[in-house]
């Protein structure tokens, strides 16, 4: 008789961490929930990586929510207005494409998703050593999303279940990152770092070279095309 695996809910973008994330929470063998989100960002076409990557684990499920965080703005990802910055790896500051509570919004629907198909781990591929600067990526902010989880949902916080915030990437380089990937079978041929969204990747946003510096360092070559590869 098979054994019924424990489920996961993987937050999927379809780019590098979210894939190397999905490739973690596959590996210790939960029963892989992915959700991804049309926020109505400039690179929308990162969905389409997302949906290859699910099909390439053959999910159950793939569920993608749409939210118009454009409506917000303020950033280089949702407002038109403001261009993508050529990319800074040694960027301290927050640059203009982070987007006002992103990773807030997301797990909270991954919070509510988890306890609607009764599942007790969230996976998101948060990074606090290449982490370009956004907020919502360190550590603090992940003990402090769990602990309101904790109290958020009526499985949490009546029938006294917890729903785990995991974060395997938060302490790894963009070279760890790369080689636990590689060492877990990954899909990188499948996935999408870039911010500009155009067909190619651009290989000069924050993203792409914070990327391309990843698989340097890990003495690889990145599978995917760009239009600047420097």
């Amino acid at each position: 008789m098979d054994m019924v695996k424990e489920k996961a809910v993987v937050l999927l973008s379809g780019g590098l961490d979210s894939t190397t994330c999905m490739a973690v929470a596959n590996d210790a063998g939960y029963e892989l929930y992915p959700i991804s989100f049309n926020y109505h960002q400039r690179h929308v076409i990162e969905l389409d990586s997302a949906k290859s990557v699910a099909e390439y684990y053959r999910v159950k499920k793939h569920l993608i929510i749409e939210t118009n965080m454009d409506m917000i703005g303020g950033s280089a990802l949702t407002d038109s207005n403001i261009d993508v910055p050529v990319g800074d790896v040694d960027r301290n500051d927050v640059p203009p494409t982070y987007v006002p509570a992103r990773n807030l919004i997301f797990l909270s629907y991954a919070v509510g998703y988890a306890e609607t198909i009764d599942a007790h781990h969230v996976f998101i591929g948060v990074n606090a050593v290449d982490y370009s600067g956004y907020p919502d990526c360190r550590k603090e902010f992940i003990e402090k999303f769990q602990s309101l989880s904790d109290y958020a949902t009526k499985m949490t916080a009546v029938d006294g279940e917890r729903i785990v915030i995991e974060t395997p990437l938060q302490n790894l380089s963009k070279r760890d990152i790369v080689l636990l990937g590689i060492k877990l079978k990954a899909p990188f041929h499948l996935t999408r770092s870039c911010y500009n969204g155009g067909k190619v990747a651009c290989g000069i946003c924050d993203s792409c070279k914070l990327r391309l510096r990843g698989f340097k360092e890990a003495g690889m070559e990145d599978p995917i095309e760009y239009a600047v590869r420097e």
